[in-house]
């Protein structure tokens, strides 16, 4: 299996699990009454499978794309961002540019 299946089905296992953990504390502290709403419900288990799926999906993206970007090698080219910039390097250039819009041809077919 290619190492970067690897990497993606263990990080989303890792998102998964991160999600469970996520919805037992929110069960287990009662967040907005979660609790009772679940245990009083007759779909209180597809609720909170419904849930973790979501959070999971969620978590699982978050966790692979932090991996990936973990993955990146350092820069170490030079100072980056708000670089102030010499006033001396900068130097204004014509350029010249035609105009070929349909207007600007039908004007100069006039003349």
């Amino acid at each position: 299996m290619p190492k970067l299946i690897k990497l993606y089905i263990r990080n989303v296992l890792i998102g998964f699990a991160i999600a469970a953990a996520f919805v037992a504390m929110l069960l287990w502290f009662n967040v907005m009454n979660l609790w009772h709403l679940v245990s009083g419900s007759d779909v209180g288990i597809l609720a909170v499978v419904v849930l973790w799926f979501a959070h999971g999906i969620v978590f699982a993206g978050v966790q692979f794309a932090w991996a990936v970007m973990a993955m990146a090698e350092p820069d170490d080219s030079g100072p980056r961002g708000n670089t102030p910039v010499r006033s001396g390097e900068l130097r204004p250039v014509m350029v010249p540019a035609e105009d070929t819009s349909k207007r600007a041809r039908r004007l100069h077919r006039r003349r």
